[in-house]
């Protein structure tokens, strides 16, 4: 075996110590980071949030899936990214990681039809709202709750609401109510009504409009005599981390969307999503 000079091995250690330096160049890792915007979602609360499987109707595509995401939500990314000078990335993540994939630097903003309840304001930070809704209740059509005008209408009800939010908390507030353990997402408490395992769950309006337009078994039941919550509760905004270099800008970007534009992306979010959601 023939063995390399002194001087061709010396030559070979600086050509791989050279190529090595150039794979690892943490300025060229950062730039790439630095131009996009990683945006938090379930993709799975329609219609702020759902998962549909092409670009149809503006969907973005789901980072590291062949799945694309589309909604109200993703409507109010790609304004933020492009008012940022970014490019948009969407992250699937499950409701309950949202803060933590946060918090933890693996995204830079939950847009995700989140509420800036006080208990997340001890944790992150919010911009101003970029939507406001009211809780319903969502039955099966032609049931005996369908007629419902109070909320202690549901005495005896079996209800429920999703894991980890303010929806969940308002129940106790009817009389009698058979609270129901709370459930991970909306499709899981969809499929629990349409079985009858549960008698309504608690949602916001433009999801619970979405729920009776995709399946006819369904109905949304609106209150005169309603829960009662706080205007941060009804409130949907980004959920941002701590002193965020976004927050400014993006309220900024916010203040650009008038009440039209954003009554106009919801009812087209309610149009385009898909059947199964």
């Amino acid at each position: 075996m023939k063995k390399h000079s002194p001087f061709i091995a010396l030559f070979l250690s600086a050509m791989l110590l050279v190529a090595g330096c150039g794979t690892s160049n943490p300025t060229q890792s950062a730039a790439t980071d630095e131009g996009t915007f990683k945006v938090g979602m379930e993709a799975g609360y329609a219609p702020f949030n759902w998962t549909q499987m092409n670009d149809a109707n503006g969907a973005v595509k789901i980072d590291g899936n062949a799945e694309y995401a589309g909604g109200y939500d993703v409507e109010i990314a790609k304004k933020l990214a492009e008012g940022l000078g970014k490019k948009l990335v969407i992250v699937k993540t499950e409701w309950d990681g949202l803060v933590p994939a946060l918090t933890s630097g693996k995204i830079d903003a939950i847009i995700a039809g989140m509420s800036p309840t006080a208990e997340r304001k001890q944790t992150i930070d919010f911009s101003d709202n970029y939507y406001k809704s009211n809780l319903v209740m969502v039955v099966k059509k032609g049931g005996k709750y369908e007629g419902a005008t109070s909320i202690q209408d549901f005495k005896g009800a079996k209800v429920t609401a999703q894991l980890n939010t303010f929806h969940y908390s308002v129940i106790n507030q009817i009389q009698g109510v058979v609270q129901e353990p709370a459930m991970d997402n909306f499709p899981a408490m969809r499929v629990a009504l349409e079985s009858g395992m549960i008698d309504g769950y608690v949602s916001e309006r433009p999801e619970a409009v979405s729920a009776s337009s995709a399946n006819p078994n369904f109905a949304m039941v609106e209150f005169t005599d309603g829960f009662t919550t706080s205007e941060d509760d009804t409130a949907i905004a980004v959920g941002l981390k701590k002193d965020s270099e976004y927050t400014q800008k993006i309220n900024e970007i916010l203040k650009g969307i008038s009440e039209e534009e954003r009554t106009n992306i919801m009812d087209a979010a309610i149009k385009n999503q898909p059947a199964a959601n």
